[in-house]
């Protein structure tokens, strides 16, 4: 059976038992601060576990993009070195909220493995929970084990740890019980040797888990104690490439169609078959994976970044580039290649593959050249660490900071210097990685308080729109601790005005004010799991009284000024530069805009100002609001609301529209364009490949952003003695500075041909060396010029020339080659030695290198320490 028909016969089974088919959330989380990516099935349907919102229908059913790579769950550093954990994976799964629970979920799991699916019952082992003797003291889950035991043998059901069988999301939330389904596919000589049962969950890669069903009955509160919920739900994963593996009748999920062509095409471009080499499998099956991971991620529009999600695809892709360049001898970009491939096979299941392709490829090439220059520039760096190592062990702190500075892998210089015999400091490279962990993790933990619930309210109102100030109630309030911001509280009110930051716009900031008039400032508002919260320093004193809650009008309306301006932007750039403009991000501030968009090449003055005059035309034309609320989503596309990828809409939506501008949006915009005032681009320029990011103000920053450029004009003018044509007197200063500049540097010229002359007379021979070591007065460029051509007429010629420039010092080092090839002299390694003196360092190739430094006295020194190499 093919992958495609897998997946396909498991949604099928379930829309027959009356669930909904839904499409894959994007990976990338946006209101949850828990997680930077979807890690399980169950991530994108929070809320509804939690009770914040109530889903279309009860049972639900779908293939959800997941992402393991940090925090709980991380499979990184396995991927590749098994055959089973994978970064990216597809979580089959169905789902029931309040609905059915452990009957059903057990019998409709056994149904479509065994009726459906076909797979032979006596390979199948269940595990249940055994219960715990832990503060918890939660019994055995015999209500599970009472059901398996009418579909398989009690030999076959296994009683598992709290470890195995007990599901939690985190250190809060709802939680529980579970059942695992372990398939056991080894040949009958191996099962005659070793009981099946007694391999599960021991980490063998031919006896894994194939279905997780969990049964979520209490919710764990902050201070770790359990209380029941009061509905009952079923959450179930069942991995999709372990499946494919055992309905394939294969021994490795990457030899099933999932990963075969990826593989195939591995092994065109890099001439190395999959097979036949240890190392060479494991770089394969790295690469395979890995590329599923960062293409997905950046259809989804999360970008490489050095910081949170962007970082973390960023360090995958790394990871599969370092295993090109190690194992298979890659030195130049080819992981974008297997983009196309990659589409071909998921880009039915998944359509933001095929229409993000170009992108995708792009960004990845990009990626990889930058990382491929990184190499090189740590390779050179290391070759220096060990040239400078005393003995043959190097310092744990260099090793960290060349990862740490110049991103180059701690295992590829383990690997390295191990081919040069040598090694490094293990304990003093772990001790400097565990001090920077421990403050990050200072730096962003968050410890959340248990909620206190004033009144039960089972769904909260967004009254923002169209109101600014309104009475409300304080539903539920917590605090929350955390090093950057201290001790803080968490509001959520019956009804809220306050917009959550959310669609790239931010919270809104305000007070709530008491009936005696004490005010609480609300400080930001966000979103988490469909609840609107505020948070604020101070929790009022009386919590159960009735509050005003005011948001800060001029805030809001300049962050409306600068949301709907992002629309016109929009709008303007598809215009100007062709309908592939999409949007990949935005930042909506009181003070500006920032805007992403895919382009692949840089605006042109000429398109900067249509943009702006386009954006500025529909100011001018006033233009209403025309809004449309709860609008189903299929009406807003046919009307022409453009959506974006990597966004998760409901099945009704919010549209914007002004003029012929229209979006999904849940943001706050202005009544009419000519609010805005107008529209200035401050800047343009490139965030990665093929994505481009204007920044640009309205309204009173547009005024302040004249004031200052007047201003400056002024003293511009100023000091060109009040020109009546400051443009015309400006370019003469630079004319004139150019051919002074030129002038300069003739005379430069002239001196070093002066100087030549004296030099020559002082050239000394040393041990059949010519040699002269002494310090100038010319700059870097005269005195590089003035090496190479002494160096063409002397033989054997070995200088060492210092200046001072600017109160810097510089070292040049000129060597023959025939010297670097015969009496193995090295200019860099010299220079690089030298430059200790200088306070500084340098390099370059073996017959001429610089260094520079911040000693100017220690010139002298570096000099007399030249004779030293030939004496």
């Amino acid at each position: 059976m093919k992958s495609q028909d897998i997946r396909s016969t498991f949604l099928s089974f379930f829309e027959k038992k009356k669930h909904s088919i839904v499409q894959s959330a994007p990976m990338v989380l946006k209101d949850d601060p828990t997680l930077m990516f979807v890690n399980s099935g169950m991530a994108p349907f929070k809320e509804y576990f939690l009770g914040n919102a109530q889903p279309k229908n009860n049972r639900i059913a779908d293939s959800q993009k997941c992402l393991r790579v940090s925090g709980k769950h991380n499979d990184l550093e396995e991927v590749g070195y098994d055959t089973y954990h994978h970064t990216l994976f597809e979580m089959l799964g169905n789902w029931s909220f309040g609905d059915y629970f452990k009957k059903e979920a057990i019998a409709w799991a056994w149904e479509l493995l065994i009726d459906v699916y076909k797979i032979d019952k006596d390979i199948l082992y269940v595990t249940v929970f055994e219960g715990s003797d832990d503060a918890d003291n939660l019994k055995m889950d015999t209500e599970a084990y009472d059901i398996w035991k009418q579909y398989i043998s009690e030999d076959r059901i296994l009683k598992g740890n709290k470890k195995d069988n007990f599901w939690e999301m985190g250190d809060q939330g709802p939680c529980g019980p579970c059942s695992e389904i372990h398939v056991d596919i080894r040949s009958p000589e191996d099962k005659a040797k070793v009981d099946g049962k007694d391999l599960v969950n021991k980490d063998h890669p031919q006896v894994v888990e194939i279905w997780n069903l969990v049964f979520m009955q209490y919710n764990r509160k902050a201070d770790g104690s359990l209380e029941g919920l009061p509905n009952k739900h079923i959450d179930t994963g069942m991995g999709f490439e372990r499946l494919c593996m055992v309905l394939q009748d294969v021994k490795s999920n990457y030899d099933t169609d999932v990963f075969t062509p990826i593989i195939r095409e591995i092994e065109t471009i890099t001439n190395k078959d999959y097979g036949k080499d240890e190392k060479t499998d494991i770089a394969i099956r790295v690469i395979s994976d890995h590329v599923r991971a960062v293409a997905f991620s950046i259809a989804d529009g999360q970008l490489p970044s050095n910081t949170g999600a962007g970082y973390v695809i960023r360090r995958i892709l790394r990871r599969a580039v370092r295993y090109g360049f190690t194992f298979l001898d890659k030195k130049e970009p080819f992981i974008y290649r297997l983009v196309n491939v990659l589409t071909e096979k998921m880009g039915k299941a998944f359509p933001e593959l095929k229409a993000q392709k170009q992108l995708i490829e792009n960004v990845i090439k990009e990626e990889e050249a930058s990382f491929l220059r990184t190499l090189d520039q740590g390779l050179s760096i290391l070759d220096r660490i060990v040239d400078n190592a005393k003995d043959k062990k190097v310092s744990g702190s260099k090793v960290f900071e060349l990862k740490d500075t110049y991103g180059f892998p701690e295992d590829l210089t383990d690997l390295i210097l191990r081919e040069k015999g040598f090694s490094y400091n293990k304990e003093e490279y772990n001790k400097r990685l565990k001090a920077q962990q421990d403050r990050g993790r200072e730096a962003s933990e968050l410890k959340s308080y248990d909620w206190t619930v004033l009144i039960e309210d089972e769904e909260q109102e967004f009254i923002g729109y169209d109101q600014l100030e309104a009475k409300i109630k304080i539903t539920k309030y917590r605090k929350v601790v955390s090093k950057k911001n201290g001790e803080m509280y968490q509001l959520v009110f019956n009804l809220t005005p306050f917009y959550a930051e959310g669609g790239g716009q931010v919270g809104d900031k305000g007070y709530i004010q008491a009936n005696n008039g004490d005010v609480s400032y609300i400080v930001d508002t966000k979103k988490e799991n469909n609840i609107i919260i505020h948070l604020t320093k101070e929790l009022p004193r009386d919590v159960n009284q009735t509050f005003v809650a005011k948001v800060d009008e001029k805030q809001r309306y300049r962050t409306e000024c600068n949301h709907t301006a992002t629309h016109l932007l929009h709008q303007a750039l598809r215009e100007v530069l062709g309908e592939h403009v999409e949007q990949k991000g935005s930042a909506v501030h009181s003070k500006y805009l920032r805007f992403d968009f895919s382009h692949f090449s840089k605006m042109t003055v000429e398109q900067l100002r249509d943009v702006e005059n386009f954006v500025n035309a529909r100011i001018e034309s006033k233009l209403p609001l025309q809004e449309g609320r709860n609008i189903p989503m299929e009406k807003a596309i046919a009307e022409g609301a453009m959506a974006l990828f990597g966004e998760k809409y409901g099945d009704a939506v919010r549209t914007v529209r002004f003029g012929q501008s229209i979006e999904l949006c849940g943001g706050t915009h202005v009544d009419n364009t000519a609010d805005i005032w107008h529209f200035k681009i401050v800047s343009e320029g490139a965030v990665a490949a093929g994505i481009r990011r204007i920044e640009a103000i309205t309204n009173d920053a547009v005024k302040s952003y004249y004031q200052d450029h007047d201003k400056a004009f002024f003293e511009m003018k100023d000091l060109l003695n009040n020109a009546q044509e400051p443009v015309k007197a400006l370019q003469n200063l630079q004319d004139e500075n150019t051919n002074l500049k030129k002038q300069i540097e003739q005379l430069l010229k002239d001196k070093a041909k002066n100087i030549k002359g004296e030099l020559k007379n002082e050239i000394s021979e040393i041990n059949g060396i010519n040699f002269l070591a002494k310090q100038l007065d010319l700059d870097a460029s005269g005195i590089k010029d003035l090496c190479f051509e002494l160096g063409s007429q002397f033989n054997n010629l070995f200088l060492l020339f210092g200046a001072e420039n600017d109160g810097k010092a510089i070292l040049s080092c000129y060597i023959s080659k025939s010297l670097v090839e015969n009496n193995s002299l090295n200019a860099g390694t010299i220079v690089r030695e030298l430059g200790k003196h200088i306070q500084g360092g340098g390099g370059g190739q073996p017959f001429f290198a610089t260094a520079g430094g911040k000693n100017p006295a220690g010139i002298k020194d570096a000099l007399e320490a030249a004779k030293g190499y030939i004496a």
